[in-house]
């Protein structure tokens, strides 16, 4: 009895795709921001983020404007464009609008965003389009050399206010839940953890996602965060926000915020107070008013809140926009661009 050998090839098991870590998401280029700037921690914690959701290099864009700030792309192996002064949100809505497919981000300042830029920012914001805006916030114009911004204080003695600026500042979250942002959030540029985690709930978000980063210039505007970055007052002067938890900082997590009437107000916990008695954090409320109130909270006055404002759902302008257009193609046809150039008078100039 004679037994046939069937001699098969050997199973082809096709490998694991690769899985992309933080140091992937650089590019060959180098850095070139003024040593201790902030937008170091910004662009480390961000290909942080993106190795931990995996995002294709070749689906992810950045835009910018112009500043500090808006050399970003050049510092990600990704697609990017480094645009006009204040447009990046413009140029994130044509790209978006037509390329639904990938991941846009705008990374902007306070100078580039607030100033030139602030029409386009809040009729993006408004919008609802699928995008993720980041917003440095340094209080200061660091590229054309320390003049005063959109978000700088009052009384702040730069180059261009040697008597201190008399202009009140821009609280651009404020103007964000006012264009009813679906999705608004704060972090600092030192805070690795607290920063990593708001991208990364930016990035997750579907409509636009709007974060300001408090961001520290050393050349121009050093120390305008102290407040709350140092470890003596960070604790005192910060607010960390979570969802469906009441209100509560402090070093000894002894201090709350209640409402008197319509007003918040800072009390100490004990003597009757207790934390039933304070204001219980709703990101996802259907209503801004709460986001907003949290908005109004400044130091000295009051700690500042950090963390997700507001998380809610809401059409977006690119899927509405893309449904409109599919639905004309099913009525009318394709369309011929030159027949449409052609039609209609035409005349000829000799």
């Amino acid at each position: 009895m004679s037994t046939d050998v069937l001699t098969a090839a050997p199973s082809v098991i096709p490998a694991a795709p690769q899985r992309l870590t933080p140091n992937d998401y650089a590019s060959s280029q180098d850095v070139r921001w003024c040593p201790g700037c902030g937008d170091y921690a910004i662009l480390a914690q961000m290909k942080k983020v993106l190795s931990n959701l995996q995002i294709p290099r070749e689906k992810l864009v950045f835009v910018s404007g112009i500043g500090c700030s808006s050399r970003f792309p050049y510092y990600l192996e990704t697609y990017g464009m480094h645009s006009i002064h204040g447009r990046a949100p413009a140029i994130a809505t044509g790209l978006k609008a037509v390329r639904p497919d990938l991941s846009v981000w705008v990374i902007t300042g306070d100078g580039d965003g607030l100033s030139i830029g602030g029409n386009h920012l809040l009729h993006c914001i408004r919008r609802n389009l699928d995008i993720n805006i980041i917003l440095f916030n340094n209080r200061i114009y660091g590229l054309t050399k320390g003049q005063y911004s959109p978000t700088s204080l009052v009384g702040k003695v730069t180059k261009s206010s040697p008597m201190g600026t008399i202009d009140h500042p821009l609280h651009i979250l404020s103007v964000a839940i006012g264009c009813e942002a679906t999705f608004v959030a704060r972090s600092v540029d030192v805070y690795s953890q607290h920063l990593g985690m708001v991208l990364q709930r930016a990035a997750e978000h579907r409509g636009t996602s709007f974060v300001e980063v408090y961001q520290n210039c050393v050349v121009f505007n050093d120390g305008a965060f102290d407040y709350a970055t140092e470890r003596e007052s960070r604790a005192e002067w910060t607010l960390e926000l979570e969802h469906g938890k009441p209100l509560v900082f402090g070093k000894d997590r002894d201090k709350g915020i209640r409402l008197n009437g319509l007003e918040p107000e800072v009390v100490t916990l004990g003597n009757g107070i207790t934390e039933k008695d304070l204001l219980v954090h709703d990101e996802k409320a259907p209503q801004p008013s709460l986001a907003y109130l949290l908005t109004r909270m400044h130091y000295p006055e009051f700690p500042e809140p950090i963390g997700v404002f507001r998380a809610v759902d809401r059409p977006r302008y690119d899927e509405q926009l893309n449904a409109q257009v599919q639905m004309a193609i099913e009525k009318q046809g394709p369309g011929d661009l030159d027949a449409l150039f052609r039609e209609g008078d035409t005349w000829r100039i000799e």
